[in-house]
């Protein structure tokens, strides 16, 4: 089995509790997703991020292709951090891990995911080429719409 992982770090000029506000609504996600994903949220998104809480949307990630995704979040500590994971959804695992922490000036924003691709060897092998970058795609998009919306560190 193969696990891949994302990383990023990102310092905004925000407090600790507007971060956490932003971030723990599931509405929000709509907002830091690129509109080329085709993000629609079914359902789960009427409250602010509680551990069983289930979200359930829509994603076109590649070739128009529209997927349910459904995650749970797993774990959440007020203003420190929060873990979502698929349920249902185009990977054959996804954890995804956000954490917040203030520092002089602003907030640290830590995004850690860790997942295996469909497919098994087939989707190893097309990983780098369509998946990898797609990822990576998206998480450069929610850097950049996160300066847009709260400004430059």
């Amino acid at each position: 089995m193969k696990l891949y992982s994302i990383h990023t770090k990102q310092n905004l000029p925000i407090s600790l509790e507007e971060a956490w506000n932003f971030i723990a609504n599931p509405k929000n996600l709509e907002v830091i997703t690129p509109k080329s994903m085709g993000f629609k949220t079914l359902s789960g998104d009427d409250k602010e991020m509680f551990a069983g809480q289930i979200i359930h949307y829509y994603i076109t990630p590649l070739f128009g292709i529209k997927l349910q995704w459904v995650t749970e979040i797993t774990h959440v500590e007020d203003r420190k951090f929060f873990v979502d994971e698929q349920r249902f959804g185009p990977y054959a695992f996804w954890h995804h891990k956000h954490f917040l922490k203030e520092i002089e000036g602003g907030v640290e924003m830590e995004d850690i995911v860790h997942y295996k691709v469909p497919m098994g060897i087939l989707g190893q092998l097309v990983h780098p080429f369509l998946m990898k970058p797609k990822l990576e795609e998206i998480f450069a998009f929610r850097q950049k719409k996160l300066v847009e919306l709260f400004g430059e560190f």
